[in-house]
């Protein structure tokens, strides 16, 4: 496993989606967690290892192009780390409780000069964070700690400002349409990831053949002529092998242009798996929530669980986190999501909700992506693994998801 960073130890870093009234991603949040020995230092280190990770993990892979929010104390705004990343894509984020002295006012000032834009995070009325309001250009409202009834107030009042507001902590689809009635322009949560209306229709046709193309690629026996014929028989999956394999990542000198040189150049495991990820970027449909990319994330880790599972328990681990949001992109229950999907009876056990070693695997996964550290790191000492592998794991998952956006898009 090619990983960079050095251990939970030192810092342990996410990122959580903020999306725009059309359940698009406007941008993300960092969510990270730097441990020091010493409090006197934490600050300093902090800085320090906040800076090393993003180099390690790389800004291009956290950020995919869109704004990221990085969430600043008063101690690593003054020293200087809301310069760590770009001002085109950076929004320094700060909390409603700082102590909005000369001091903060003047680097939120020089920030400003330099191109970066500022958020304030839950301004309490009243508090002298409010003098920062004429700087900012974003404002986050907890909408799960603040009455429904004031939502609308708090956005009159701030817009008024000309500030974009960000409705936090959003849970579910009903919250989410109640705030952007109020007047919020961006949300932050995981109500995307789940499922809120089932429909009883069939799918589309062009849905259904993408399920069936995933189920016949994951039985347990298909051969490199049933992959062959499944793909060759399918345009998009065609296109997007052909262009994997004559992708720079692969450095093949001679162009390949045969389904079948492709196959044995990248292995039927490879391909089986790739193309599955291709099959599921058709089921979303279009659908710019993030649901497929985060699933390619946890996937991805939740394939190095399985590596360093004992044999015989590892199969379909990649699957495991692929499908893991899949009754939010087909919008059905889980049990009728699965109906007809061949997996191994662990997987499909833990994707219907039951405790078992993938079920741990994959939350581990959820609870690191969330920022709730300790529980992903319990999640993993359940699981016998050195949990300071973790922030690793999902760094690479993080970079490796971000190399296959371009071939993962949907057709």
């Amino acid at each position: 496993m090619p990983f960079g960073l050095d251990s939970r130890r030192t810092v342990s870093i996410a990122r959580q989606p903020i999306l725009d009234s059309k359940a698009r991603i406007f941008g993300h949040e960092l969510l990270y967690r730097c441990l020091s020995d010493s409090t006197a230092a934490a600050d300093v280190a902090a800085a320090q290892t906040l800076s090393d990770a993003v180099l390690s993990v790389g800004l291009d892979a956290l950020s995919c192009g869109l704004p990221i929010f990085i969430n600043l104390t008063r101690p690593l705004l003054l020293g200087g780390a809301g310069g760590l990343l770009p001002p085109a894509i950076t929004i320094v984020e700060l909390d409603g409780t700082i102590e909005a002295d000369a001091e903060v006012i003047a680097v939120c000032r020089e920030l400003r000069s330099q191109g970066y834009a500022l958020a304030l995070n839950h301004p309490a009325p009243g508090s002298s964070a409010e003098a920062l309001l004429p700087l900012v250009q974003y404002a986050k409202v907890d909408v799960k700690h603040t009455p429904p009834s004031a939502w609308k107030t708090i956005a009159t009042q701030l817009t008024a400002r000309k500030v974009t507001l960000i409705a936090e902590s959003v849970e579910n689809a009903e919250v989410a349409a109640a705030t952007i009635a109020a007047g919020y322009e961006l949300l932050q949560g995981y109500y995307f990831c789940r499922p809120t209306t089932f429909v009883a229709t069939q799918l589309p046709a062009r849905r259904l053949a993408y399920m069936q193309v995933l189920a016949a690629l994951n039985r347990e026996n298909v051969s490199l002529y049933d992959v062959e014929e499944l793909v060759k028989h399918d345009l998009s999956l065609s296109y997007r092998v052909l262009r994997a394999v004559n992708s720079p990542a692969f450095g093949i000198q001679n162009e390949v242009t045969s389904i079948r040189d492709a196959l044995v150049l990248l292995g039927v495991a490879q391909i089986r798996k790739w193309a599955s990820v291709w099959a599921m970027a058709g089921l979303s449909d279009g659908d710019g929530s993030g649901a497929v990319s985060l699933s390619l994330v946890r996937a991805r880790c939740c394939e190095y669980f399985g590596e360093m599972m004992p044999r015989g328990e590892t199969r379909g681990f990649f699957l495991l986190g692929l499908c893991s949001l899949l009754d939010v992109i087909l919008r059905r229950p889980m049990p009728v999501a699965l109906e007809n999907l061949p997996l191994p009876a662990p997987v499909r056990q833990a994707l219907l909700g039951r405790q078992n070693m993938a079920r741990t695997a994959l939350e581990a996964i959820v609870y690191y992506e969330r920022g709730e550290w300790d529980a992903a790191f319990d999640a993993v000492d359940q699981l016998g693994f050195d949990a300071d592998l973790l922030p690793d794991i999902y760094a690479d998952a993080i970079r490796w998801a971000r190399e296959l956006s371009p071939f993962a898009a949907a057709a």
